[in-house]
């Protein structure tokens, strides 16, 4: 704050200033003023934010959906109960604004093991427990990508140690970690141009998912992850998702 207002008074005594006398800036000064809880509060400050403050934990804390279990990341080799929600959540809420803007569907989604920064608790699921799952500003995107693109995509989940959400996407693998099925949709994978949901992060190399980077299209959509999980959790009453068969190995 002093060396703000010490360069504005500087700027403004130099340009005010007849031409012959002139000023010149020839040095700077400032002082650290260090933030601990020796400051006291400002009443009148608190008294100011503090039903704003509220406003937002009471919205925060609304219940929304429930939980009859309780969900983790860990539990599941290739996929997990909660990243198939998160999973199905950006898919369900993201295609129709994508199919609106477009008028094409989004095939398929891949999110990031990492991404999911909490547990899904059983009970009650309010908005801030979409907060605890996605601290991240993440925003959800479309990038339009070709066969050998979408090659290795499945090519990196095949050789990957986690268990990265992915939606309507069916991947199988033999006990050498090759893939010996894969399907989007239910169908094989085609000589065609698949529009594939993730998020920003991963887009820009996240996680080393380089195959983004060579696509026909990127579609942004303004839309943050939390937020469709919020609008998932809205719309759905009980949140109860499972370990399927999307991503297996068999012996």
């Amino acid at each position: 704050m002093r060396i703000t207002i010490l360069l504005v008074l500087l700027y403004f005594l130099n340009f005010s200033s007849c031409k012959q006398n002139q000023l010149h800036l020839n040095k700077i000064e400032g002082e650290r003023i260090e933030i601990n809880n020796t400051i006291t509060e400002n009443a009148d400050i608190e008294a100011y934010i503090k039903p704003y403050r509220e406003h937002i934990q009471n919205d925060l804390d609304s219940i929304i959906a429930y939980a009859p279990h309780t969900y983790t990341k860990s539990d599941g080799e290739f996929n997990t109960a909660i990243g198939n929600f998160m999973a199905d959540a950006v898919y369900q809420e993201a295609n129709p604004i994508f199919k609106k803007r477009t008028g094409h569907d989004i095939d398929m989604v891949l999110l990031n093991h990492g991404g999911i920064r909490s547990i899904l608790s059983k009970g009650n699921i309010s908005k801030r427990t979409a907060f605890e799952l996605m601290p991240f500003e993440n925003s959800i995107v479309v990038v339009a990508l070709k066969k050998p693109q979408i090659d290795s995509l499945l090519l990196y989940l095949s050789k990957s140690t986690k268990a990265h959400p992915i939606s309507q996407l069916k991947l199988t693998l033999n006990k050498n970690f090759e893939i010996v099925d894969a399907k989007i949709k239910g169908e094989n994978i085609a000589n065609k141009t698949y529009y594939v949901a993730t998020n920003d992060y991963l887009y820009n190399g996240g996680d080393n998912m380089r195959f983004f980077k060579t696509n026909d299209s990127l579609y942004v959509l303004n839309y943050k992850i939390r937020n469709a999980l919020i609008d998932y959790f809205i719309k759905n009453d009980t949140i109860n998702p499972i370990r399927d068969d999307r991503f297996t190995q068999i012996n």
